[in-house]
């Protein structure tokens, strides 16, 4: 497999933005980019990247403007180039996917559920500069995400950030300007840069949870162009009139509820009433904790018994990214409503 070149996949964002009049504007011709970027590292280490191929989307994608339907071509393109020549070896040995960092912890998060079983890297990366801006540190993620796409060891959907790989669906964006812009605020690192070398702590990854052939789930995303799912952060004084116009509207199919500390909520009477109804009416409400350390454990405090009582699913500690997309994945696919809950509360991928 290590004969097989990387895939390298464009898509968009900050990194490949170039200068003009009116200030950074999406950039093409990555190719021919990063291999000059390449061509000014030392020998020692031009020699020992691993040989890559570039795949650029035609239209590079703004990542705050990132859709489902997005999260779907770049799953199915990864899914297709995973397939075997016609002598039986692999295409690509892994796969680099180079993002705007806004969304990157949501692609990567759906990506991990879309790609399940998967037993080659896909790495997920991005810059807060451009390319080519002085001190960016675009080159280094890159090389970084390369170098760990090389792994073989790593078999599932990483995110590579500041020479540190985060498993993608428990990856959140945790600065807008620091080079170290990403965090997992409750898994530990799946591995690092050592004296510029890839590192993996093996104990951490999927590889030895994996059974059997890969397990590709590539749903049907089209028609949640607009999501059916909804996220809502409770506040004080929140009014059930405005949490029915959305749980109830006819269009809504799933919500992610952020409630206070270990699972509380106010002990509304009416409130819990409408989470029941709908749940009973079949919409998959799952509830994290504001507070971005820590799971959810609702029957610690009565106040967060309710949630319990209305169906409401507990998220543990996973990513608010991880919960939407693991909801918007499953109700892309025709599951009864038994199988979606079941398989919200299954760590699929290590998201909790």
């Amino acid at each position: 497999m290590h004969d097989a070149p990387i895939l390298i996949i464009y898509t968009g964002g900050t990194l490949g933005m170039l200068e003009s009049a009116r200030g950074l504007v999406p950039g093409n011709d990555i190719e021919s980019r990063l291999r000059t970027a390449f061509a000014a590292l030392p020998p020692a280490r031009q020699a020992s990247l691993p040989a890559f191929e570039v795949l650029e989307y035609a239209a590079p994608i703004d990542s705050s403007a990132a859709t489902p339907a997005d999260w779907q071509r770049l799953a199915r393109d990864i899914a297709e180039g995973y397939s075997t020549t016609d002598a039986g070896s692999p295409h690509y040995s892994g796969f680099v996917v180079l993002h705007g960092t806004d969304t990157l912890a949501w692609t990567a998060s759906s990506l991990a559920y879309q790609l399940q079983g998967i037993d080659r890297p896909v790495v997920v990366t991005g810059a807060q500069l451009p390319l080519e801006a002085e001190g960016s540190d675009a080159p280094g993620n890159i090389e970084a995400a390369l170098r760990f796409a090389a792994c073989r060891e790593l078999q599932e959907v990483a995110v590579c950030f500041a020479g540190k790989l985060l498993r993608g669906a428990r990856t959140r964006k945790w600065d807008t300007h620091a080079f170290d812009g990403f965090a997992s605020p409750n898994y530990p690192l799946l591995g690092e840069l050592v004296d510029g070398q890839p590192v993996l702590y093996t104990a951490r990854g999927l590889d030895a949870h994996q059974r059997g052939l890969p397990r590709f789930e590539l749903a049907d995303y089209a028609a949640t162009k607009e999501s059916p799912v909804v996220r809502i952060a409770l506040w004080p004084g929140l009014s059930t009139r405005l949490l029915e116009a959305w749980l109830l509207d006819d269009s809504v199919q799933g919500a992610l509820l952020e409630v206070w500390g270990s699972g509380n909520i106010p002990g509304d009477p009416a409130l819990i009433g409408l989470l029941a109804q709908a749940s009973g009416e079949g919409k998959l409400i799952a509830a994290i904790s504001q507070c971005p350390h820590g799971p959810v454990s609702m029957e610690t405090y009565a106040a967060g018994r309710g949630l319990i009582d209305a169906g409401v699913l507990p998220a543990d500690a996973m990513t608010p990214e991880a919960v939407m997309t693991k909801l918007v994945h499953l109700l892309a696919q025709p599951l009864s409503d038994a199988e979606r809950r079941q398989r919200f509360l299954t760590s699929l991928v290590g998201e909790r």
